[in-house]
């Protein structure tokens, strides 16, 4: 087995990073470091490294059986948790080739931003959040898995930021870019990762919406349907061309978005609340949901030992209250269900013949 290259392709590529990127680019061979030092890969830079090992991870398989938006759709074309990772992961790689930032970092945190969500979509994570002591935040279970619960406990141990843009991604209902410096991600190729994930999940829960007969056509915003274009791909396009445009204009590559932009998303945004996150064909069934996520949860924390049974472990790794929580937010939708009706559900009579 050879276990050694005569040169360090590594060093070559950190040559070149330094020759093309930006001057505001993170450069691999500048890392902050990981949470454990480790002898460096001779082939893969840092952050290269921390997507391979993200992309090998058990939490990103788990991924493409977890919802998105609408609950088991009958159909192959509605998306996932993992195809909406793969499509942020798309639009953050456009905008940071075009702005000659670190692509290897951008795809790292897409990849790693929902490894902590839940089943049943942000339906799961607002029932995790009620009744979990502390609270429940997807981005800091994302963080969680990375640091502790892959590779049996032993964690992923990236990069510090990779670690920083997985936790800072989200924004909800918040700023794209918060305006407080001390809240905005270490990197611009994180705050790249903000701006990629809610043009993405705008516009492809708009499809997805459309596709189901939520929503009609004619029901979107017509000012915004007017400036952004009236298709999926001419909206990504439009917002994408704008991040970049409105970037380069900025002193030292400041990522911006222009205020007539910013308005049209949010207007999509607050559509998509309105009209899809909250209908109550969607909600509905997200509310039974919530349910199945309660039940599990209360009846692990009062049967401790069908709880160890169930994760094949002898005693807690932490306190109990936090691993139900771990095992229930790793959980894929039909995981979920599975469980919930192994639980709580009669079984037929197998009457011997």
């Amino acid at each position: 087995m050879i276990d050694y290259l005569p040169v360090k392709i590594r060093e070559l590529i950190e040559s070149k990073e330094e020759l093309l990127l930006s001057p505001y680019a993170q450069k691999s061979k500048n890392s902050r470091g990981r949470l454990k030092p480790e002898q460096e890969c001779d082939i893969r830079p840092a952050f290269q490294h921390d997507r391979d090992r993200i992309i090998h991870s058990k939490a990103f398989r788990r991924l493409k059986h977890k919802t998105q938006v609408f609950l088991s759709p009958q159909g192959d074309h509605y998306r996932t948790r993992l195809t909406h990772t793969l499509e942020v992961s798309q639009i953050a790689r456009t905008i940071a080739k075009s702005l000659f930032l670190n692509e290897d970092l951008v795809e790292a945190i897409c990849l790693g931003h929902d490894l902590g969500h839940t089943p049943f979509g942000h339906a799961g994570e607002e029932v995790l959040n009620r009744i979990h002591k502390g609270g429940f935040r997807h981005n800091e279970q994302s963080l969680r898995v990375v640091d502790r619960l892959e590779r049996d406990g032993l964690g992923l141990n990236l990069t510090h930021e990779v670690r920083d843009g997985i936790l800072k991604h989200t924004k909800g209902k918040g700023e794209i870019i918060p305006d407080k410096e001390s809240e905005r991600p270490l990197t611009k190729e994180a705050e790249i990762v903000r701006i990629a994930d809610i043009i993405a999940y705008i516009n492809h829960d708009i499809d997805d919406a459309l596709r189901g007969n939520v929503i009609k056509e004619e029901d979107l915003p017509k000012e915004s349907v007017s400036y952004l274009g009236n298709t999926s791909s001419k909206r990504i396009d439009t917002m994408v061309r704008g991040v970049i445009e409105e970037t380069l204009k900025s002193k030292e590559l400041k990522i911006s978005i222009s205020e007539e932009l910013k308005y049209h998303i949010y207007r999509l945004r607050d559509f998509l609340y309105e009209r899809v996150y909250e209908n109550e064909i969607v909600h509905g069934d997200f509310e039974k949901c919530a349910r199945i996520i309660e039940d599990l949860y209360f009846y692990f924390l009062k049967n401790p030992d069908a709880f160890l049974r169930e994760i094949g472990k002898n005693e807690f790794y932490d306190e109990p209250e936090n691993c139900v929580a771990d095992f229930i937010s790793g959980m894929t939708d039909r995981y979920a269900f599975y469980l919930f009706e192994k639980i709580f559900l009669p079984l037929p009579w197998k009457i011997p013949l």
